[in-house]
């Protein structure tokens, strides 16, 4: 019988074997998220995309430098599959949490389109406050394919083609004249006030939710407003008409700037906190010509402050702490605020699309401060002027400004002017 010698026992490493392991399974997974057969991104709650995998890019065309951080998930989507996401899919999701195989088309680089079936969930925080939005895309083009061999031959294709692009030619039209009927045809002559306004609208089939207004109280006053509604489509469009002729009709039963804020609060809660909750930023206010003056009392709910260019260079933010989005509590707090306007001097409202509109390569905020240096470098300016400067540095903007923007002027002409 023969034995075969052994050496002593060698003790088995295990700590070793796990971690290497571990850094397998690590390396696994890494690769599987980014060349999986669908494809995967993650986006904030406004909709910027902050990861998404390879897969996903190669189906676009795009670098992930191009996206990641600089663009909405529904800037990759068609005309059509942009309405829907914005008037459908998005209040979906942020009703249910989780929204499943929507067929939508990315438009890829080279102008194609890539037929596709989303999947997403919204990520919550342990508090259940919503973090961010997980989605997953599906590639249809199989799908699709078989789908077009069921048509009645390339000729009804192509009409059906040019029916599609006449309907979403007629859908602008449409939503342009909504757009303009939520809007003043134009500004009224105010006594010993000059008064301009400007809209930009962001997309020409995305309805915004800006709006403002001017218009007589009796005659010494004038009243005024200007504010944003959450969200986009028809459903913001609608919350835009009863929240102007609200505060119309509030104005004229009592004109003082938090009673008027208070009431159209009433109305938005009672209406809109049930379902689908829906509120709004408003600055309301009066202005009363006197000689060379005019006096202004307004009241703010959660809207940036108004901006007074003085008529001796100076340029400064209105304060109304403390003021509460319109809609979301019963019993809200407004703070009212008073200024004088003087010979030259010049009151400019705003919407929120101006100062959160993205700048230079980092695609960074705009924001309060870099906006009053540009109005201090204005001031002295009459209304028109002002909305004139502004209306140059909006343009300005390129592809930056993603948000339909509303501003509104009022001054006190020099004395010289």
């Amino acid at each position: 019988m023969c034995r075969t010698a052994q050496g002593p026992e060698q003790p088995e490493n295990h700590e070793a074997d796990d971690a290497a392991f571990s850094a397998l399974l690590e390396d696994s997974a890494e690769e599987l998220y980014e060349s999986a057969p669908c494809g995967y991104l993650s986006t904030l709650m406004d909709g910027t995309i902050a990861k998404i995998n390879s897969t996903l890019l190669g189906w676009l065309g795009r670098t992930r430098e191009e996206v990641v951080g600089r663009v909405r998930f529904a800037d990759l989507l068609t005309v059509g599959g942009k309405i829907y996401y914005d008037t459908h899919f998005g209040p979906l999701l942020r009703m249910q949490g989780r929204v499943n195989e929507i067929a939508l088309e990315l438009k890829s680089a080279d102008g194609g389109r890539h037929p596709v079936l989303v999947t997403s969930t919204v990520k919550t925080s342990g508090d259940g406050d919503p973090l961010l939005i997980r989605t997953t895309v599906f590639d249809a083009r199989e799908r699709r394919a078989y789908e077009t061999e069921l048509l009645r031959g390339r000729k009804a294709a192509e009409e059906a083609r040019r029916q599609a692009e006449a309907d979403r030619e007629q859908l602008r039209e449409a939503l342009a004249v909504l757009q303009q009927s939520l809007l003043p045809a134009a500004l009224p002559e105010v006594p010993g006030v000059r008064a301009a306004c400007y809209y930009h609208t962001a997309s020409p089939v995305r309805l915004g939710g800006d709006f403002y207004d001017l218009f007589p109280l009796d005659g010494d006053r004038w009243a005024f407003f200007l504010g944003d509604v959450c969200g986009k489509g028809p459903q913001a469009a609608a919350v835009t008409s009863l929240t102007r002729y609200t505060l119309r009709a509030a104005a004229l039963h009592d004109p003082d700037p938090v009673a008027v804020l208070a009431t159209l609060n009433t109305v938005l809660h009672e209406r809109y906190a049930a379902g689908d909750p829906r509120y709004c930023t408003a600055v309301f206010g009066t202005v009363e010509p006197h000689g060379d003056s005019a006096t202004v009392h307004l009241a703010s709910g959660g809207h940036p402050p108004a901006l007074a260019l003085r008529a001796d260079g100076r340029a400064e933010y209105l304060p109304t702490p403390g003021g509460l989005l319109v809609g979301i509590l019963p019993t809200p707090r407004f703070t009212p605020a008073t200024t004088v306007l003087g010979p030259g001097d010049t009151l400019l409202l705003y919407t929120d699309g101006l100062t959160e509109a993205r700048v230079g390569e980092e695609r960074a905020l705009y924001g309060d401060e870099a906006l009053l240096g540009f109005v201090s470098g204005l001031a002295p300016a009459r209304a028109p002027e002002v909305i004139t400067a502004l209306t140059g540095l909006l343009e300005g903007f390129g592809d930056g400004l993603d948000d339909d923007t509303a501003l509104l002027a009022l001054g006190v002409p020099a004395r010289d002017r």
